[in-house]
């Protein structure tokens, strides 16, 4: 069984910055990819970004594009998520997750098996 475990949230002023990071144990395999969600109250939970294990191919929401970085670590099995210039827009609970097999649209949550249980971020203004 795969677990994936965030940390890194917190509060933090606008215009700030945060590191979120993920890792993953359990395997018996390398999945495709990584990705990270969030969800603010009252509103469903949306692609932040996405990067693959074998090349490292990024994939962002246009809402954060310019301001997160995603980036991984294959010896540690971790993915980070680098979050600059925040703005309390971007307060939500953050979740990583992992996408086990190849796919063409890594936006789509039905691509993930397995989630984290949520890290906090607040943006205060």
């Amino acid at each position: 069984q795969v677990q994936l475990v965030e940390s890194g949230g917190g509060l933090v002023q606008a215009g700030g910055s945060l590191r979120l990071s993920c890792a993953a144990s359990g395997r018996t395999f390398r999945s495709y990819a990584m990705g990270w969600f969030r969800q603010a109250p009252g509103k469903e939970r949306e692609f932040v970004a996405a990067i693959t294990w074998s090349g490292g191919s990024t994939h962002y929401a246009d809402s954060v594009k310019g301001r997160f970085t995603i980036s991984r670590d294959n010896a540690k099995n971790t993915v980070y998520l680098h979050m600059n210039s925040l703005k309390p827009e971007d307060t939500a609970v953050y979740y990583c997750a992992d996408a086990p097999w190849d796919t063409s649209n890594l936006r789509r949550r039905n691509e993930y098996a397995y989630w984290g249980q949520g890290t906090q971020v607040t943006v205060s203004s």
